[in-house]
């Protein structure tokens, strides 16, 4: 009995302490005419006047879906909170939340990957929607928008880049899958690619596959695969040391 009261006491604490963190995002909704798509969105500590910042887009996992506008956070905001990172790499985060029953991809899992539909899903039409409203709103960088998802948001990683490979400066997939008809249309995207080689829900060789295909289109993506880690490689992935240096170095070349 002990034990459990601990137990219980110690999950209180750290949701109190979550509780507080995430009250730092902004909680929105942006309504399409198919779908209110719930979001959060944390902006740079003091940003100066004249200055664009990055932008980081956050797709979570199908076990964070709702309307509750809470759960997408949970894997994220340790590691934009941090208070040394926000003041060394100030950005714009966003954190949309698929409705039950959705996904942020169409079409199908296949043994390697998906078969990727030729319009989004509804969810993955509004986030691309949502991220044009934000570069028009607030001051974004263009050349430095960056996106990471776990699982499902993994793979909605893959499929938003497919679609708009134009928009990304770099993109961090963890424990995904991709369509390797489309590997062409993000190869030049600068990515690193997370899995656990125990994975017993997205199987790891969904991401070798998508490293061999970026390999034989001579491209070098970054790849960690975790010899003893299951499903929530996402936990080591976002406390790699050499992560956000890694991210906020990359620039994408646009045009004057």
């Amino acid at each position: 009995m002990k034990r459990i009261i601990i137990f219980f006491f110690t999950q209180l604490i750290a949701m109190t302490g979550m509780s507080q963190n995430t009250a730092l995002f902004d909680k929105l909704i942006f309504k399409t005419p198919r779908l209110n798509l719930p979001y959060r969105l944390l902006k740079p500590v003091n940003p100066k006047v004249k200055e664009r910042f990055p932008l980081i887009i956050f797709l979570h996992g199908a076990g964070e879906r709702g309307n509750d506008n809470e759960r997408q956070l949970s894997h994220i905001a340790s590691a934009v909170l941090d208070e040394r990172a926000r003041g060394k790499y100030p950005c714009y985060v966003v954190a949309p939340q698929c409705p039950a029953g959705d996904s942020w991809i169409g079409g199908t899992r296949t043994a390697t990957g998906y078969k990727m539909t030729s319009d989004p899903s509804r969810p993955m039409e509004a986030l691309m929607a949502l991220i044009r409203k934000l570069e028009a709103e607030y001051p974004i960088d263009p050349a430095r928008i960056y996106i990471t998802g776990l699982s499902m948001g993994g793979f909605g990683t893959f499929d938003l880049i497919s679609r708009m490979p134009e928009k990304f400066a770099a993109a961090i997939p963890i424990c995904g899958g991709a369509d390797s008809d489309f590997t062409a249309r993000f190869a030049n995207i600068p990515l690193w690619i997370f899995h656990g080689a125990k994975d017993p829900i997205v199987p790891v060789e969904y991401s070798r596959t998508v490293v061999r295909d970026l390999w034989n289109r001579h491209t070098s993506p970054g790849y960690t695969e975790y010899p003893d880690i299951a499903h929530e490689s996402w936990i080591q992935a976002y406390q790699e040391p050499h992560l956000l240096p890694w991210l906020f170095e990359q620039v994408r070349q646009t045009q004057n």
